[in-house]
């Protein structure tokens, strides 16, 4: 029993048990910061948005491979470095028996090692679970990225040793090589106070009886350390924490020069290693701050906060993503309740109709004197890659299954996010099939191609561009703009799309007039006041034909705004095609608001916050031309092209906790967002049975893997078995084979069989 005791205290009391217990006490915002790292890596923070995924499955260069995993070896490499080295300014004085100590910061950064271990051997059986499970990875491959990891791990610690090596001071060294005189008095005002709070603190040191050593054995603390004046171990702990403070001034200067270079791909790391900076760079911050205020860090660090939130609310730190095309320099277009009336008025609305009838007049040509056929319409729905990847496959099947029919049959084209752009590059290979050009329309190509990974860019910009650069600029149509995060986004989507939309929105004018290729209407939200920008080739101010049932009500609230007719003095026409898509695809975090040149200035974001379906517009546009295709069709189909399931199974309720329950009403209304959309548009198209006099047929292609359920998805953790895609603007092996295959379940074969049938 004695022994045991005594195998307890020497355990309680060893340097790495005591390092962790004061990391626990104290370093709130470091153990905050671990936390966050297990939760990724393990499936239980951001699983639906696919953030485990960037740490298990990391991409450079559109590869998984050694480089990519060597990579993030690095960047843990560094995070691990960073962590110790904000612990060792933190709380360096509460140990000085490790200033007696040679290489005193490395003896320290070994026992504090719990939690950087735990967190690899956590990462590592994450990783090979995932790729053995996900990604088919052969023994091989993962052998290759398991080097990768661990010689990108070792690169970076052996750099940092061999600073330290140079650098750093011990008592024994610092006895008979003392600082520079002028150096010490330079740094005597801005290091005093550091000073006096090391000397302050030593008197309350933490009980130490052995440490962990470099030949794998414990050793007792010598307590003989008393023979060294206690304020040259103090000086020595100084000197170190400066030289550290120098590793993090290096870091920070890295990342301001790769902010140059971003746009060169080979400087896009991977998503998870970007991060892993901004965590570095944060973790580092702290550390500085508690070097040079102490105990009045927090405090600091709030204050600077409070003033930085008040000069971005001025204005002075704002920056503003512009619209790519249009002209910033002229004056700005008055964005009032007056104006919105007259660029909508009945003559508007009347003038934008007649055009419109007479592409439907062109679309009905293309049938002569047979039987009026259907009209199509296409709505697609957001949800970031997996929604762009699943629209283009369906809409190669249904195309093909119809043999062109239904693109050639096709009015409309609306949604939002991910399926709109998925939608629209479709069409744009319809478009350059049918002017003759050797493309193949249903080649497997073109999905590999839209599959192609997105966040690594998006992530990179938003660290080394937004954060701390973004001077450099390019010129689009005679105007000079930033290269920022938008900027990055529209350039990976050109490549993701083969260069084929690179266009102005006017350049489909002709082709959508002669109805060579459908009309895209994009509706991105307008977040100043919740109405649609709708951004076409063509006039579209019917959009608000419901306006003119009112014509003695004063106050109707047009719920919409001819993006054209509004900036038509601002070059509208030139606005970049791959900007407007961008609009339509505002990721919340990832992909930033847009800013228009109105005064007060709006911005739009995300089409899906107001229908994440299309249905909406689809439901508006035959209410404008109701009459019409009543008279020139045989009715109309809504192909519905979703990410997400109609009738998904209903979840079972289980116990709340007390988090749940205050969190409830608004979790509910987030969780029920697309019912909520889903009851409004079928209301919308039951309404329409009503006033239009033709058939509507509804046809709804789903991506539901099989076997999905809600809750298998919760229980499910890394693991993707009948799980969805997550909603990301990057997929993995198995999510993007998952996305293909699902074209082919039992109820999606049923609508194409539906689909055509309605068709022929």
């Amino acid at each position: 029993m004695a022994r045991l005791i005594r195998f307890t205290d020497a355990l309680f009391y060893s340097f790495p048990v005591q390092l962790l217990l004061t990391n626990l006490k104290r370093n709130h915002v470091l153990i905050l910061c671990w936390i966050i790292l297990f939760a990724m890596i393990t499936g239980n923070f951001g699983k639906y948005l696919g953030i485990p995924y960037l740490f298990l499955d990391p991409e450079y260069l559109n590869k998984v491979n050694f480089t990519s995993f060597f990579i993030i070896g690095v960047m843990v490499s560094g995070f691990t470095a960073a962590f110790n080295i904000t612990c060792y300014i933190s709380d360096g004085h509460r140990f000085s028996f490790v200033g007696a100590l040679r290489r005193p910061f490395a003896k320290f950064s070994l026992n504090n090692s719990v939690l950087p271990v735990a967190f690899l051997i956590t990462y590592l059986y994450q990783m090979i679970s995932f790729q053995t499970n996900n990604e088919y990875t052969s023994n091989l491959e993962l052998v290759e990225e398991l080097g990768g990891f661990f010689a990108g791990y070792l690169a970076m610690a052996g750099l940092l040793q061999i600073y330290f090596y140079f650098t750093q001071k011990d008592i024994f060294k610092y006895m008979v090589c003392r600082l520079d005189e002028k150096i010490k008095s330079n740094m005597k005002v801005t290091r005093a106070s550091a000073m006096r709070k090391l000397d302050t603190a030593r008197k309350k040191q933490v009980r130490v009886d052995n440490y962990f050593d470099y030949d794998l054995r414990f050793k007792q603390v010598n307590d003989e350390k008393d023979f060294y004046d206690k304020s040259t171990i103090i000086q020595v702990f100084d000197q170190n924490q400066f030289n550290l403070i120098v590793i993090e001034l290096f870091i920070f200067a890295m990342v301001l020069t790769l902010g140059i270079f971003k746009d060169y791909p080979a400087f896009q790391f991977p998503a998870a290693a970007s991060f892993m900076i901004f965590l570095t760079i944060f973790v580092m911050l702290s550390g500085a701050f508690s070097y040079w205020f102490g105990g009045w860090s927090a405090t600091m660090a709030l204050i600077l906060f409070l003033v930085l939130n008040h000069l971005v609310g001025e204005g002075w730190l704002t920056k503003k993503y512009q619209a790519f095309g249009l002209n910033y320099k002229a004056a700005p277009v008055e964005y009032t309740i007056e104006e919105l009336k007259k660029i909508n008025d009945s003559t508007s609305i009347a003038g934008a109709r007649e055009h419109t009838i007479g592409i439907l007049n062109n679309w009905k040509k293309k049938f002569g004197d047979s039987t009026p056929p259907k009209m199509v319409f296409v709505c697609a729905s957001g949800g970031g890659k997996r929604a762009a990847l699943w629209t283009l496959n369906a809409m190669q099947k249904a195309d093909s299954l119809t043999g062109g029919k239904m693109m050639n049959q096709c009015i409309l084209i609306t949604g939002a996010s991910g399926g709109l752009i998925g939608a629209s590059y479709f069409r744009e290979i319809i478009l350059r099939h049918k002017l003759g050009e050797p493309i193949g329309p249903y080649s497997k190509r073109h999905r590999d191609e839209i599959a192609t990974d997105n966040l690594n860019p998006l992530i990179f910009s938003l660290l080394a561009n937004d954060l701390f650069v973004g001077f450099s600029k390019f010129e689009y149509a005679g105007q000079r703009y930033s290269r920022d995060r938008g900027y990055t986004f529209e350039e990976q989507l050109n490549l993701d799309t083969e260069n084929l939309m690179d266009k102005t929105i006017s350049d489909y004018q002709q082709p959508e007039a002669e109805a060579i290729v459908p009309m895209v209407i994009l509706s991105p939200t307008i977040v100043n006041d919740g109405r649609k920008l709708y951004i076409a080739a063509q006039p579209v101010s019917y959009m608000n034909a419901e306006i003119l049932n009112f014509p003695l009500y004063t106050n109707p609230k047009l719920s919409g705004v001819d993006f054209q007719k509004m900036f038509a003095y601002h070059g509208g026409s030139d606005l970049r095609f791959l900007s407007a898509l961008r609009m339509s695809a505002t990721f919340p975090y990832i992909t930033p608001n847009t800013t228009l040149p109105t005064s007060p200035p709006i911005q739009i974001m995300d089409a899906g916050i107001s229908d994440n379906f299309g249905i909406t517009d689809a439901i508006r546009f035959l209410y404008s031309f109701r009459e019409w295709i009543a008279k020139n069709t045989s009715g109309i189909v809504i192909v519905s092209i979703r990410d997400s399931p109609k009738l998904a199974p209903i979840s079972e309720e289980k116990g709340n906790t007390i988090i749940d329950d205050f969190t409830q009403p608004i979790a509910s209304v987030y969780n029920n967002f697309e019912n909520f959309q889903d009851i409004t548009n079928d209301n919308l198209v039951g309404y329409a049975h009503t006033w239009f006099e033709g058939s509507i047929d509804r046809v709804d292609i789903q991506y539901m893997p099989t076997g999905y359920s809600p809750i298998l998805q919760k229980m499910d953790s890394i693991r993707q078995h009948s799980a969805r895609a997550s909603l990301s603007w990057r997929l993995t092996t198995r999510e993007k084979q998952g996305i293909v295959e699902t074209i082919n379940t039992p109820a999606n074969k049923a609508a194409m069989e539906k689909l055509v049938r309605l068709i022929r």
